[in-house]
């Protein structure tokens, strides 16, 4: 959008008609109601930027059918031109053919609506009109009623000359004998009764007149999108001196933001649209009680009720007032309009924004995107990010991490997943419209999908519900849909809406990067080994719970497929999903394991209480979530998750090494994903999925284990040095094989535990001085290694067992370590 400038804001209100209580849609459906409608065919409107149009911003919908617009407003218009101030008649500027066809009412109450013969070449009758009347200097049909005046335009269509017949019937022959004949050519064409014989837009303009002047105005291309092939600097103009902008006291910056951004700092500063249309009567309302109807059918049909006189049109718009919000931003330097981008830094990420508001980012979301200075100035930085993508991609992330200003949400995440390229360009080419076999399932489940929200339950959000998943389903053969894909869609529909390229851009790098192969049409082995992995995260990061879920046989085969399978959409409504996503796009795919357990563990008194039908039915209507703390425990969580714990082989495929070393290396620890890094010796193997669902304990990698313990020197060494810590080291490594072969080398710093004695009949730890160090280091990482798989992980088990969390088994047992040189070998006795 364009620079607020000196422009101003309005608002003006409608009210859309009601439909009947009693009637149904085709589908059985009750009818969505036409202001629902209006306002997802509004949408398009905010598209429409040019520097000789006025810009749509916003509608909203309240009660009783009622719509209020919020758009660019100019005080001056072709009415005080001709120095009048009655309001403009409408009807007197529409084309014959549409007048002629006459206002459309479906007889069968279906919602499909035959479209009306408007288009581009009525546009240009009343365009003809608006000339006549400013050549002449006067108002048409003034003197004719709206019925008359409208029998009169059809009756146009009986005459030759209809500018002369015009200028006759309002006594102006005088006036037209003065005009140019390039005017009266142009007045004529404009004019023209036939549409077919009307020229269109395009060929108007290279009519002799617009010739004459079209060098006065330049050409007006509109800039290039965020994600198109088209380079963003081909019609750069450089801004002013910075250094002189932001020491001149008197310039108004907020001006210098695009419309959209203003109105929504409005919004945020206290300005309420309804509010302002009443403060200026033109909403009225009336006490309740006289609203009542004297009878009343059962259907819900009233009578007796006189129609409200505050319900008729008036087009009347209202100024908004910027003074409260240049108030709440007075003390805003011009440095904050203006943020430094530094460059890309090896440190940990950091905010750019300035000392007062580093404070204010530790206040809680829901606050920080209420705070109208803090939200200024994350959105002036995001904008300058974004419009340096991909080149400032690493700072995006880092910021990001803050938070995400919601205003620019949308791009934002398709910054983080990477989307770059023509987008609009691969959209249009996929086939939209050809009959799929996957048509019936779309168009049942479409109603189904978050419909409580205005815009996706509207007509036209379904039609793009309808578009975008289609699009992915042709895109990708080698997938099928399935039920929960449509939920996966509404988060990138919703903030995409007048962008399905992106929208379906964004999906389509989601789904690779979280939901790698769980649209196969055969994905059962996809989905229980995902289920299994994250039984065993419940195990390592809550064995209580763990332990609990499977003795009453609550397994998360029951609960957590829809979980996963659409990212938790099929769970949490639109507002949580933003706040979850957010911090979602940040992790790898191994993060949505620690959002499910975050979940559990805000649940997790309910559920240690209750039994298994309890639990279904807990679950069968989800208790409140507080997001912000599931997304809190969530990072706690992935930061105590070693990164190979959540290994799974039918994950996304490893990238080559050079691929996976450039892009994300000074990106967010979140982000790197143990999956897409090359395998080597020291790397998780793959193993049956039978054999995995028998351990109750994730396995590590020995290069994570390495990691982790800090080791260091040369392969040949027998005495490995560990990097020394400040603190209580994390991890504890307990190695369960005989002390013969624990003499013989083991990891620095491991203790040993045979399996063979470690445990009574009862399954409790027998307590030795290992045992004891065992248990000073409970709620740490603690590493089981030994020769044979099966024994490391009924070590494990029994741990698990004894409410021990955070117990992992090492995969390939020491023979993996063996080939290193990192074994250390203690000292003889003396």
């Amino acid at each position: 959008m364009f620079p607020l400038k000196d422009t101003v804001m309005g608002a003006s209100t409608f009210f859309a008609s009601a439909l009947p209580h009693d009637v149904c849609g085709s589908n059985g459906l009750p009818l969505t109601p036409n202001s629902i409608k209006i306002l997802g065919r509004f949408q398009i409107l905010k598209t429409i930027t040019h520097p000789r149009l006025c810009q749509y911003v916003d509608i909203t919908r309240g009660k009783h059918e009622r719509l209020v617009v919020a758009a660019e407003h100019c005080e001056k218009s072709l009415e005080d031109l001709l120095r009048e101030r009655k309001p403009v008649r409408y009807p007197s500027y529409l084309a014959p053919e549409v007048i002629a066809q006459g206002i459309g009412k479906p007889s069968d109450h279906t919602q499909c609506e035959k479209p009306l013969p408007s288009g581009p070449k009525s546009d240009l009758w009343s365009l003809g009109i608006i000339l006549f009347e400013l050549c002449m200097g006067r108002k048409l049909f003034q003197s004719l009623e709206i019925a008359e005046r409208l029998k009169f335009i059809l009756m146009l269509g009986c005459v030759d000359d209809i500018v002369t017949v015009l200028a006759e019937e309002h006594g102006c022959l005088d006036i037209i004998k003065d005009l140019s004949e390039n005017t009266i050519a142009l007045l004529k064409k404009c004019l023209t009764f036939h549409p077919s014989k009307r020229p269109t837009p395009e060929e108007l303009l290279h009519d002799s007149l617009f010739s004459e002047v079209s060098s006065l105005y330049p050409p007006f291309h509109k800039p290039a999108g965020l994600f198109s092939s088209s380079p963003r600097c081909a019609n750069l103009t450089l801004p002013e001196d910075i250094s002189q902008l932001c020491k001149d006291e008197d310039n108004d910056y907020l001006a210098e933001r695009s419309i959209e951004e203003v109105y929504y700092l409005w919004c945020l500063a206290g300005g309420d649209l309804e509010k302002e249309l009443v403060n200026k009567e033109i909403i009225r309302s009336k006490p309740p009680v006289c609203t009542l109807p004297n009878f009343l059918l059962e259907d819900g049909e009233s009578f007796g009720q006189g129609r409200d006189r505050s319900s008729l049109l008036d087009d009347t718009t209202v100024t908004l007032s910027l003074c409260q919000l240049r108030n709440r931003l007075k003390d805003v330097g011009g440095e904050a309009f203006y943020p430094l981008l530094e460059d890309d830094q090896p440190a940990l990420p950091h905010s750019n924004s300035s000392n007062e508001l580093s404070a204010a980012a530790t206040l809680p979301l829901i606050i920080r995107e209420r705070d109208t200075e803090y939200q200024l100035n994350r959105i002036v930085l995001f904008d300058r990010l974004l419009k340096a993508y991909p080149y400032k991609k690493n700072q995006i992330w880092k910021e990001a991490r803050i938070d995400i200003p919601p205003l620019l949400r949308g791009v934002t995440w398709a910054a983080l997943l990477g989307v770059e390229g023509a987008i609009e360009a691969k959209y249009d080419a996929i086939d939209k419209d050809t009959p799929i076999p996957t048509d019936r399932q779309i168009e049942v489940d479409i109603p189904r999908c978050h419909q409580y929200d205005e815009l996706l339950s509207s007509p036209e959000g379904h039609a793009k519900f309808r578009r975008v998943l289609k699009a992915w389903v042709v895109s990708h053969p080698n997938l099928v849909y399935w039920q929960g894909l449509d939920s996966l869609c509404a988060p990138f529909l919703y903030l995409n809406f007048n962008n399905e390229a992106l929208a379906y851009a964004c999906m389509s790098a989601f789904i690779p990067k979280y939901l790698y192969n769980f649209f196969l049409k055969d994905n059962s082995h996809v989905i229980q080994e995902y289920l299994t992995v994250f039984s065993q995260m419940i195990a390592f990061h809550d064995p209580e719970l763990s332990n609990h879920l499977n003795e009453i046989g609550f397994i998360p085969d029951l609960y957590a497929i829809p979980w996963f399978l659409t990212m938790f959409t099929h769970v949490f409504p639109l507002h949580k999903i933003f706040h979850l996503w957010d911090t979602l796009l940040l992790g790898n795919s191994s993060f949505p394991f620690c959002i499910g357990v975050a979940i559990l563990q805000q649940l997790r008194d309910r559920l240690l209480a209750n039994g298994f039908n309890e639990c279904i039915l807990l679950f069968s209507d989800l208790p409140e979530i507080d997001i912000e703390r599931c997304v809190r425990e969530s990072i706690n969580l992935f930061r105590w998750s070693p990164k190979s714990a959540t290994y799974r082989q039918y994950a996304q495929p490893p990238r080559q090494a050079a691929e996976s070393s450039g892009a994300r290396s000074s990106l967010s620890c979140l982000s790197a994903d143990y999956q897409e890094a090359p395998r080597g010796d020291l790397s998780r193997d793959s193993i049956k999925l039978d054999d995995l669902k028998a351990e109750v304990s994730p396995r590590i990698s020995a290069e994570d284990l390495i990691d982790l313990c800090e080791l260091t020197g040369p392969s040949h060494s027998k005495t490995p040095v560990k990097k020394t810590k400040p603190s209580k080291p994390k991890l504890l490594v307990v190695d369960i094989r005989n002390s013969e072969d624990f003499n013989r080398g083991h990891i620095s710093g491991s203790i040993n535990v045979p399996f063979t004695s470690a445990f009574t009949a009862e399954g409790d730890l027998i307590l030795c001085p290992a045992t004891a160090t065992l248990q000073s280091f409970k709620g740490r990482v603690v590493v089981i290694v030994g020769n044979v798989v099966k024994n490391a992980a009924a070590f494990a088990a029994h741990l698990v067992k004894n409410k021990y969390p955070r117990v992992c088994i090492l995969d390939g047992g020491i023979n993996k370590i063996k080939p290193t040189g990192l074994l250390t070998v203690p000292s003889p006795q003396i």
